[in-house]
Order: structure tokens, then sequence, then C-alpha cells
């Protein structure tokens, strides 16, 4: 005889549980679907979730059932064209299927198991173990998170939160002080009755006097009360002030006459992902957005994403910008600094030196990280050469990739912001 127990914590209806459940158990099938969808709608198509197939032989279970039991007969009918141990072969031709499908050449199969992920699912396996690199500065100044610690006990507090154990406790020395001497005084006395009821039980003076003793002692004790006001003892709690990270990312994108509508189009796809990234995931953070052509100009988000503005391209100004807002508005004991940029390389052959020498002088030594896109499906311009030597000097703290399409664009973003293993 066999039993099974389920233990399980949840019951038949919690499906919530088991939908985690089932989802932490595909986790594989799951995240390859949306790296695939990903690739293939737009990145500000987040309304919806995604349809999930999983291979229907990777959905089995195994099964307990009742078996047959006891000692079976079985009587076969016999036959004329085989005997034991020859291989019966596969009938020829096919099964006769009228369905739309070619037919399998391995005589099995099962239908795929397609489910649908909903929002909040699928943005949760997007961005699964992406970071913002080298978050590690802390600052206390503005901070409006708190969380309640223990800071010992307290000799006033809610009712809610008296303790027990340290009450009792203070009782129990409270009445040893008050009333230690009299019982000292009382186990005496007693003891001197005794002896006398004993040894000279005729002396009824000294029984009377000593039993009256004894009498007003135990009424002195009894006066002491089992618990006063001044043993309650409560926990204190307190609000601690939660440090938190601060950071500011910095947006730098090109949008000179170079840029191809297509290019513009693959870079603010970029910072789209870029920002629902960063809005998602952090909680005190700050989005800088910078355009720029021959000139630079903060701008916010709506302009960032859909002006027309065009020019020239001067790469030099929207770095100058940026280290401009550093010292005004973030200062780097207090602020982690990030900055993205993004663009096709295109640039006045005079001004790419000068990109790489503010960003040597000026802004790597001061932020935590720094990522560079280049847009273009050709060979790489001075821009970026400029920029590898940039990275030779800041190599932990300075990364470069370059995107050609569309679909690169998710690819690229998970290795710039993969989540480092600290060592």
């Amino acid at each position: 005889m066999s039993y099974v127990i389920d233990r399980r914590l949840n019951g038949k209806n919690k499906s919530t549980v088991n939908r985690q459940r089932f989802l932490r158990r595909y986790r594989d099938h799951i995240k390859k679907a949306v790296e695939e969808a990903v690739s293939r709608r737009s990145i500000t198509d987040m309304e919806h979730g995604e349809q999930i197939s999983i291979p229907g032989r990777d959905i089995d279970e195994p099964l307990f059932h009742h078996g047959r039991g006891g000692k079976q007969t079985i009587v076969h009918p016999g036959n004329k064209e085989f005997t034991a141990g020859e291989r019966i072969p596969r009938p020829a031709g096919g099964g006769g299927g009228k369905g739309p499908g070619k037919a399998s050449n391995t005589g099995e199969g099962m239908d795929e198991f397609v489910f649908q992920i909903t929002q909040e699912e699928f943005l949760d396996f997007m961005f699964e173990d992406l970071e913002l690199p080298n978050l590690v500065k802390r600052h206390l100044a503005g901070s409006d998170t708190f969380k309640t610690v223990r800071a010992g006990i307290s000799n006033q507090g809610n009712p809610s939160r008296i303790n027990i154990v340290r009450t009792l406790r203070s009782a129990h020395a409270r009445r040893i002080a008050l009333s230690g001497s009299s019982r000292i005084k009382l186990h005496l006395t007693e003891l001197e009755l005794e002896r006398l009821k004993r040894e000279e039980p005729d002396n009824f003076d000294d029984i009377q006097r000593i039993e009256a003793e004894v009498i007003r002692l135990r009424a002195r004790i009894k006066k002491v009360p089992f618990l006063d006001t001044f043993d309650l003892k409560y926990n204190l709690l307190v609000k601690q002030p939660n440090p938190s990270s601060k950071a500011v990312m910095f947006c730098l994108m090109d949008v000179s006459g170079s840029m191809t509508q297509s290019t513009k189009d693959i870079a603010k796809r970029f910072f789209i992902l870029l920002y629902l990234f960063l809005k998602r995931n952090y909680e005190k953070i700050e989005v800088v957005f910078i355009r720029h052509h021959t000139s630079a100009r903060e701008v916010d988000e709506e302009e960032f994403f859909y002006s027309r503005e065009t020019g020239g391209t001067i790469v030099s100004s929207a770095l100058k910008l940026m280290q401009e807002v550093m010292a005004e508005r973030y200062p780097i004991n207090e602020w982690n600094i990030y900055a993205a940029q993004a663009s096709d390389g295109d640039n006045w052959n005079d001004d790419s030196p000068i990109c790489r020498d503010i960003l040597l002088k000026q802004i790597m030594p001061f932020v935590q990280y720094f990522t560079y896109v280049e847009i273009t499906p050709r060979e790489h311009q001075a821009l970026w050469f400029e920029y590898e030597q940039v990275r030779e000097s800041f190599d932990d703290t300075f990364a470069q990739q370059q995107l050609v399409s569309a679909g690169d664009i998710y690819p690229v973003f998970r290795e710039l912001f993969q989540r480092r293993l600290v060592t």
C-alpha cells in the first residue's frame, strides 16, 4: 500500500502561486521567446504581453495511477506470418490524414502548449539580469524613505508594543528591593515562633507577640503591588533613514543632417528601451536629455523623441553641455553619473580629437559608466577610433557597440547593461 501526501502550501484555487511556479519552471523557454519578440516588434509596443509556445514534450509530468494489480493471465492469438523476435515493418504510404500540414516521418508527435504572459511578466523577463554598473555611492540628504528598526527598551510607548518579559522582570526586581528586608525578618520570626511552640508551649505571651509580628510583616509584604506603572517596558521602534542610490542618466542623441530617418529611428528606439529600463528598475533616478547637431541643447522627453530639428554635426557640443550640467546640478560625491550616446559616427574631423580630450579629462574620471552606440552599416569613422582610445584608458567604465539594424538593439542593450559578477 502506498500513500501520496500533497504538502504544497497552495490549494487548488491558488492560481497566482501556480502561475509563478510555472513561469520559474519554463524560464528558459519564456526568456528566449521574449528576446525573439523584442527583435520583431516595436520597442514602444508594450501595451500587451506575448504569446509563448512550449513544446509539448517539455511539459510532460509523471502521473500516479492505480495499476491492474494481482495476477493476470493473458492469451494472445497466434498468427501464420510472424514468429517470436521478428520485427514488424512500418506500413507503407501515408497516414491518410486530412489536415493542411505535412505528415511527420517520426510516426508520433505532440502539439505545442501556447499561453499568454502579461505586460508585467513580459517586462520582467525583458530586463532580467540587467543593471546600472557600479551603482555604489550613497547620500542621505533628501532621502524620503525610512525603515523601522529596533532601538532597545523604553519606559513609555504603545500598549501593543509592551515587552512582557522585561516588564515582569522589572516588577520582580522591584518587589525584591522593596520587600527584601521584611521577608528576611518574616523568615526569622517564623523560625522563632516554631521554636517557642516546640520548646516553650506554655509561654503564651511571647507566642502571641511573635504571631502578631508575623501577621504585621505579611501584611507589609502584601502591600507591595505585583505590578506598577514603573515596571512597564516597551519595545522602542524608530524610523531610520534608508540611504538610497541617487543616479542620473545623460542621454546624448545626434540629430544632425547625416542621420537618416532610419538611423534616427534606431537611435530613438534604443533610448526608449533605456528610458523604460531606468524608470522600471530605479526609483531615484533622473534623466537628462540632450540633442545636438552643430549646437547642443537640453530638452524634455517629448522634444527629445519627437522634435524634427536638424543641422550640421559637432559632437563635442553635447559633451561640453553634459559637463556643464554635471558641474552645476550633480555633485560627483553625491550622484552616480551615467551617460549613453548614440550617433552615426559622422563628425567634423577636427572635432573628434576634442571629444576624446573632453571625455578623458572632464567626464570619464567622474562617471560610473559611459556607453556609446554607433548606428552605421558601413565602416567606422574617426569618432569611433578616438573613442577607442578612451576605452583603453577606462576599460571598466566605458563601452562602445555598433548597431546595424533595429534587430541589434536589444542584444546590444543587454550586452551593455548586463549584470556584472562581483569579485
